[in-house]
């Protein structure tokens, strides 16, 4: 049986800022074969792996499930995250991206 899938410890802080921005986000780090989160801002979702900056870059490796999602997902490209600044660099991008 499948172990429930924690969310990293800097994820509520993540998400709390990408939704004071106003992003939306959907928790999905349950589903098997899901990455974190699903946030969508400014008429674009992107697919988001949360790992914690704290951790040694060994602990941040995307496990075997994870890189699977990230080599075959056919929509936008999955995002990893690390921190708010990283979070507020991600919605940056996608307005940037989606203004053009």
């Amino acid at each position: 049986m499948r172990r429930r899938a924690k969310a990293d410890s800097n994820q509520p802080e993540i998400v709390a800022a990408l939704r004071k921005r106003g992003a939306t986000v959907q928790h999905t780090h349950q589903i098997p074969g899901a990455l974190d989160l699903i946030v969508g801002y400014r008429g674009v979702d992107v697919r988001v792996e949360i790992k914690d900056s704290s951790k040694p870059p060994s602990a941040r490796k995307l496990t075997p499930s994870e890189l699977e999602v990230f080599d075959t997902w056919r929509g936008r490209h999955p995002e990893i995250v690390t921190s708010v600044d990283d979070a507020m660099d991600l919605l940056d991008y996608l307005y940037i991206k989606d203004a053009r």
